[in-house]
């Protein structure tokens, strides 16, 4: 299986990247959390196959479960 991102000091400062590209794994989440949809995502890059997206995407869900990122939100939201 080959990889779905890379990580290299000379591309983009090391930030996590779709393997092949230089499309950073965090546009993919900012397009999601902004609304946009997976295809919207594929259009304005399409150097990322959508295998990728979906991979990249399953390996965030299961390093990050549901309760993890709940977790995180609640301790980064500002207090009331």
């Amino acid at each position: 299986m080959k990889p779905v991102t890379s990580s290299d000091p000379d591309i983009l400062g090391g930030a996590q990247v779709f393997a092949g590209t230089r499309v950073p794994v965090q546009t993919l989440i900012d397009y999601l959390e902004a609304g946009e949809t997976l295809d919207a995502f594929l259009d304005s890059f399409p150097s990322v196959t959508r295998e990728q997206a979906i991979a990249a995407l399953e390996l965030a869900r299961r390093t990050y479960p549901a309760s993890r990122r709940s977790q995180n939100s609640l301790t980064l939201a500002p207090p009331h």
